[in-house]
């Protein structure tokens, strides 16, 4: 894997896991928080800059960013839901496609929002590897996060097109919801079963 520098905007559950991940898969890591200055920084300074945020604060955050990732890839790590904890959006859009809007010189790839942050800096649940599921319009964007998640730990699968959060997203919701409103608890996680052919 090679090796980027990756910049992450949140320094929250999310962006303290997925840094102690990539910083044992030996990529080089700054992080950022809600200062301004930080952002801009971490987001010049990075090859591949992951958001994570709230979902409410992306707008804020891409105006923030925006003159500063033409040609970068984005990871949107969000989980696209209303302060009451609804889907904000979907069918005809995702808040990844909404971002990509915000950003049109960048690559987004939505991913590793299906997970809870607790296993997001090893990839498993125990023994059991989870599956990050990326969506992406840029192949080679969508291959280096791929890359990442892998060195983390996680199996990956190419979930196709940026369009494709509009799947993804419900996906992460129902992850929410199984594990905080149905009493599952934290200590799950979505795993893709594949018979592997040679």
């Amino acid at each position: 894997m090679s090796n980027n520098q990756i910049g992450i905007i949140g320094t929250g559950n999310v962006g303290g896991a997925l840094r102690r991940g990539l910083e044992r898969a030996r990529q080089s890591v700054r992080a950022a928080g809600e200062d301004k200055a930080e952002v801009r920084a971490v987001a010049e300074w990075a090859d591949i800059v992951i958001l994570a945020v709230p979902f409410g604060a992306l707008p804020d955050v891409a105006a923030t960013i925006a003159p500063l990732v033409k040609g970068k890839t984005i990871v949107d790590v969000t989980n696209a839901l209303t302060e009451d904890m609804k889907l904000a959006v979907g069918y005809t859009t995702s808040g990844a496609e909404e971002l990509q809007k915000l950003l049109p010189t960048a690559h987004v790839v939505k991913a590793f929002n299906t997970q809870f942050a607790q296993h997001m800096d090893s990839g498993r649940l125990g023994e059991d590897r989870l599956t990050v599921f990326a969506a992406g319009d840029d192949a080679k964007a969508k291959r280096a996060v791929m890359d990442l998640a892998s060195g983390i730990g996680f199996d990956v699968v190419d979930a196709g097109p940026l369009a494709n959060a509009r799947l993804i997203e419900p996906l992460g919701y129902l992850n929410i919801q199984l594990g905080y409103v149905l009493g599952l608890g934290t200590e799950i996680g979505l795993a893709l079963r594949r018979r592997r052919t040679a």
